[in-house]
């Protein structure tokens, strides 16, 4: 590994072994649909409460993600895993039943990356052979732990996110213990800081999480010497349609245009043309699906080389929007390349 600033460059890159991806209905219908391993009209999930759903998505999600190796559970080393609900027991209720040794995260949407970029540091540094990032959210239980019960039927302003019913699971391998090895490999990771704009408004994330998507851009840029046109595609996950073109509009001033590769898993998930889901997707599963679909199979199919990904968590809680705190948010990035 050559750490360079805030990045950490993998001479020997993890690979990517397998992914999947367990979705809602309204996710089901969307423009990735058809790319999802698991895609249930019925979102309890065969379960009485929202909180089980969303238990019982990442134990599917990583479940499948398994299935597509020769592993048994017992060959992975570590998950690390997270969710939007209090004490991430999304996580720890979904996963306990594999009896692996797990890393709980909370980087809200961040998630994702943050746990593929852990993945990926302790398999280059000989600490483990083989680790899973597994992530997951549920609009219902999303709601009433951030929101409003759905009873209440508030209204939402055009800003608002819609969040995604998903999860996302990624078995990753130490380079030469990997046995699809030409699949995609973690180039890169980039931490990030934690950052904001004074922004107090629950229902606009995406302006929230923009400067952390373009602070830790840019510092990757500086770091390895990379430009906006060295890659594919850039996507975030997730600011939704307002905070892309605000963190478009930030790298620009920066002296970077992105504008032409760049785009975010919440505005991918969703028909954008469709306004009942506001601004786009949100949530911990939203970024989690669509790398673990469409992404990842468009890399293996050989459409995408390199691609930037880069998972934005707004980092609030319902006690510190309810004092009127700001809302502080971060991102973390991996590149991802063939």
């Amino acid at each position: 590994m050559i750490r360079m600033g805030s990045t950490v460059i993998f001479d020997e890159p993890p690979v990517i072994e397998s992914w999947a991806s367990v979705a809602g209905n309204h996710e089901k219908k969307g423009p990735l649909g058809s790319y999802f391993d698991i895609a249930e009209e019925d979102t309890t999930f065969g379960h009485k409460t929202w909180e089980q759903s969303e238990s019982a998505m990442q134990n599917m999600a990583f479940k499948t993600a398994l299935e597509k190796t020769s592993f048994q559970a017992d060959s992975i080393d570590y998950i690390f895993a997270g969710d939007l609900d209090n004490q991430c027991i999304a996580s720890s209720f979904g996963l306990m039943s594999f009896n692996i040794p797990m890393v709980g995260l909370f980087g809200a949407c961040s998630t994702m990356a943050e746990g593929i970029a852990l993945s990926s540091l302790l398999l280059a540094g000989g600490a483990a052979n083989h680790c899973a990032a597994v992530t997951s959210s549920h609009f219902c239980s999303a709601e009433r732990q951030f929101r409003y019960p759905l009873e209440y039927g508030g209204q939402r302003p055009p800003t608002a996110q819609w969040t995604v019913t998903g999860a996302g699971a990624t078995i990753l391998s130490k380079s030469g213990q990997a046995v699809a090895s030409g699949n995609p490999k973690i180039r890169a990771a980039t931490i990030g800081r934690i950052t904001q704009l004074g922004i107090k408004d629950i229902n606009n994330m995406g302006g929230a999480m923009a400067p952390a998507a373009a602070d830790t851009l840019t510092r990757f840029f500086q770091d390895t010497g990379k430009k906006p046109d060295d890659f594919d595609l850039i996507v975030t996950g997730d600011l939704g349609e307002l905070g892309l073109s605000l963190t478009i509009q930030l790298l620009q001033a920066g002296g970077y245009d992105c504008s032409d590769r760049m785009n975010d898993c919440g505005c991918m998930v969703f028909d954008n043309k469709d306004k009942h889901y506001g601004s786009g997707g949100s949530g911990c599963g939203c970024s989690a699906i669509v790398l673990n679909s469409y992404i990842l199979g468009q890399m293996l199919a050989g459409n995408l080389k390199n691609v930037l990904f880069i998972g934005t968590g707004a980092l609030m809680s319902p006690t510190s929007t309810y004092q009127g705190e700001i809302i502080p948010a971060i991102a973390h990035l991996v590149h991802i390349g063939i």
